[in-house]
């Protein structure tokens, strides 16, 4: 009698351990396919444009021409796809930009020698998607006030295209002053009869050939550089297949760790300014105080970070791994430095709530942000003549 009382009481407790492990397993299973997403969405289909700069195709190739000409900088070896060219996502695999008096392409790219022209002062921000910053998690952005640079000191994409033209060391070169850059540039235009024919089939009128249009264009073609179809997008879109188990995972202790207080919306960033206390770039000559000198730098997309290494404001921390050490030293191993200009109190509050949980699951996660799908075209020509993209 006793040794069936035991007999019985084993299988009702072998039993029992069977139930607790298929409760535990569903319960894992239901996490896995429902997320916590609140906050995050998909990229929409297509960049919305300012009311005054439709998408129209021959406006398209109009930007295209001029983002790969180099007869826009001063030294007529610099053009828009130096530093960001498709073989490296837009961006240029760079810690800080080298920009006039460059050779080489990407990771490659060096000065030339001698040379009198400093590193750029901030890493390379790609050009993919910049088209939706300032989105939010409602898929809405006002194109005419999207915030652009590390400190958001412009608006709109038509606004940022002014900003490397004029800059010393990315294109303008010694050839002429900050002042009269685009006018430069401009009067280069017009003196090209190619450019004064592709202007007026696109804007039309007595003197097309502006600093204004010239923007327009360049804008134009960049809002078709876009990935709206990584597997995190198709995975919010309701194809669950999308992401792996491990990205699912990766998922869940991205929000649990408190990432998506700052990166979150379509494009993983909230479009604001945060002290963090990266360490400064010791090519500078001085230290980068950032927005109205307070340190503070916008939080950057995570989108296609598979192309923007080395990563922060400064290109200081040059992998994933070190960006998470940074949120959360406390895993064996030694954070990256800190900024000695930034004192503790001054750094933003949310970084004592972040708390990396599964560091290899979110770096999982993070690639199902990653596509390769977008355009790739290398112009053949340009109309100016000069070597298509730059001193490449």
């Amino acid at each position: 009698m006793a040794v069936h009382t035991f007999l019985q009481r084993g299988a009702w407790a072998a039993a029992l351990s069977v139930f607790l492990l298929v409760a535990c397993q569903k319960q894992d299973e239901e996490q896995l396919a429902a997320p916590d997403t609140t906050g995050l969405a998909a990229l929409p289909a297509v960049a919305p444009a300012p009311a005054d700069n439709p998408s129209t195709p021959t406006k398209v190739a109009l930007g295209r021409a001029l983002f790969w000409d180099p007869v826009l900088s001063g030294t007529r070896e610099v053009s828009c796809a130096t530093c960001h060219h498709p073989a490296t996502g837009y961006a240029d695999a760079l810690d800080l930009a080298v920009g006039v008096n460059g050779q080489g392409t990407g990771a490659a790219r060096r000065f030339r020698i001698p040379n009198t022209i400093p590193f750029g002062q901030r890493n390379t921000p790609s050009v993919l998607n910049a088209a939706f910053n300032g989105i939010g998690a409602n898929g809405l952005v006002d194109a005419s006030a999207s915030p652009m640079f590390w400190d958001s000191r412009a608006q709109s994409l038509e606004a940022q295209a002014l900003g490397p033209m004029a800059n010393f060391s990315e294109m303008r070169g010694h050839q002429y002053s900050e002042v009269a850059a685009l006018d430069s540039i401009v009067a280069r235009l017009q003196a090209i009869a190619e450019y004064r024919q592709l202007f007026s089939a696109v804007f039309g009128g007595s003197n097309p050939v502006t600093a204004g249009n010239l923007t327009k264009a360049l804008a134009c073609f960049e809002r078709t550089l876009i990935t709206p179809d990584a597997p995190f997008d198709r995975y919010m879109r309701g194809d669950k297949s999308a992401l792996t188990a491990e990205q699912v995972r990766g998922l869940n202790a991205f929000v649990q760790s408190g990432c998506n207080k700052c990166h979150n919306g379509p494009m993983l960033s909230d479009y604001q300014t945060h002290v963090l206390g990266i360490v400064d770039n010791e090519k500078n000559a001085t230290s980068d105080s950032g927005q109205n000198g307070s340190y503070a730098f916008r939080t950057p997309s995570l989108r296609n970070l598979a192309f923007t290494a080395p990563y922060m404001h400064s290109g200081k921390l040059p992998d994933l791994q070190a960006v998470l050490r940074f949120y959360d030293p406390g895993r064996g191993v030694p954070p990256p430095p800190l900024n000695p200009n930034v004192a503790p109190n001054r750094r933003d509050p949310l970084l004592a709530n972040v708390r990396i949980n599964d560091p290899d699951a979110i770096i999982a996660f993070l690639a199902s942000l990653n596509s390769s799908d977008f355009d790739k075209t290398v112009p053949t020509r340009v109309p100016s003549g000069l070597r298509v993209g730059g001193n490449l």
